[in-house]
């Protein structure tokens, strides 16, 4: 998988909410349990998962708290 930690809601770098996307992680390796667990690691206001997916240019995301997964 690939990490990005970018700023979001932001004009210029370090500024606005910082925001960590995981891109592509093998879904058998990275069960909820261990999704939330990286998120509470991260302890960013949000950290997602995303993966690329047969429709051209849209991505499947997961939104994650440090304490629980987002609908």
């Amino acid at each position: 998988p690939s990490l990005y930690l970018v700023d979001v809601f932001a004009e210029r770098p370090f500024a606005g909410n910082q925001l960590a996307v995981v891109v592509d992680a093998p879904i058998e390796e990275w069960p909820t349990e261990r999704m939330l667990a990286f998120a509470r690691e991260m302890n960013f206001s949000e950290t997602t998962f995303a993966w690329s997916t047969a429709r051209e240019g849209a991505f499947d995301v997961r939104i994650f708290t440090p304490s629980e997964e987002l609908p």
